[in-house]
C-alpha cells in the first residue's frame, strides 16, 4: 500500500474550501451560515477484527483499520461539503473531526464546522 492509501484531504481545486482556521488569508468572509457536519458510521467485517486482534498481540501498525479510517474520514467530509454546498457556502472554517465508538457495532465519525460565504480580498 503506498501513501495515498493513508491520505485524505481535498483536491487542489475544491468546490468548498475546507480549512481549519479560523478565517482564509487574502480572503474575507461574507457570511455565516452556520454549523454542518458529515456523519457516518462504520462497522469493521469479522475478518478484520480477527486480524487486528492478532496484530493488536505481536505490536504495529494495523494498516488495514488505518485504511478503513482513512476512508470513514473522507466519506464523512464528502458529506460535510455535499451540505455546505447545499446551503449555499463556499467555505467551511474551523473543521474538526470527531471519532466515537457507535453502540459496539461501529465507529462513528463526524466532519464538521462553520459554513461561511468568502471572497477574495
Amino acid at each position: 500500500m503506498g501513501i495515498e492509501d493513508y491520505g485524505g484531504g481535498q483536491s487542489a481545486q475544491p468546490d468548498v474550501l475546507i480549512v481549519t482556521t479560523n478565517d482564509v488569508p487574502g480572503h474575507q468572509v461574507t457570511q455565516v451560515i452556520g454549523e454542518v457536519f458529515g456523519l457516518t458510521v462504520r462497522s469493521r467485517h469479522l475478518g478484520s477484527q480477527i486480524g487486528a486482534g492478532l496484530k493488536s498481540m505481536i505490536g504495529g501498525e494495523l494498516k488495514g483499520l488505518t485504511k478503513t479510517l482513512v476512508e470513514t474520514r473522507n466519506q464523512a467530509m464528502e458529506r460535510l461539503v455535499e451540505q455546505a454546498k447545499a446551503r449555499g457556502a463556499n467555505a467551511v472554517l474551523m473543521m474538526r473531526f470527531d471519532v466515537s465508538e457507535a453502540a459496539d457495532v461501529g465507529t462513528e465519525v463526524c466532519a464538521y464546522g462553520t459554513a461561511a460565504v468568502i471572497s477574495k480580498l
